[in-house]
This record gives structure tokens, C-alpha cells and sequence, in this order.
């Protein structure tokens, strides 16, 4: 079975609306979670503890994707 690795990371944004972080060096790297379900557990609680602040924002990058780009995958697949 091949490894799904998904990097949970945020910050505070320029502009809600955009997805620009105001300072590269202050990302806030939250970590590295083999399965979708653990990383989005993580993006959850971060999201939730900095509900307050509109320009913060907390992301998963699928890093699985980025080791094997030959395999197309629809960006909802996780989700279903």
C-alpha cells in the first residue's frame, strides 16, 4: 500500500480572500500525517484555536501527489 503523506501548515494571510501568507518565516508548520484523516483531524483543531482571526489560515498539502504526478487525481478524491 503506498503512503499518503499530507502536510498540515498555516498562517496569517496579506488578504482573506487570497491565498498570500503576510510573513513566509513566521508559516506555522503543524506536521507531517500519514493518512488524510489524521491531517485533517490536526487542520481542524489549529483551524478551530484561531477561529478569532480572519486572517489566519491553515492548509493540507498532499505531498502523496507530489511524488507521483502520472497519477491524476481529482482534488475532491479524500473527501468522498
Amino acid at each position: 500500500m503506498a503512503q499518503r503523506l499530507h502536510l498540515v501548515f498555516g498562517g496569517e494571510l496579506i488578504d482573506p480572500s487570497q491565498n498570500a501568507f503576510k510573513d513566509i518565516d513566521d508559516i506555522h508548520i503543524v506536521g507531517m500525517f500519514p493518512d488524510y484523516a489524521s491531517a485533517y483531524d490536526a487542520w481542524k483543531s489549529e483551524a478551530q484555536r484561531t477561529v478569532d482571526n480572519a486572517h489566519m489560515r491553515y492548509f493540507i498539502a498532499h505531498i502523496h501527489r507530489l511524488r507521483d504526478e502520472e497519477t491524476e487525481v481529482s482534488p475532491t478524491e479524500e473527501l468522498g
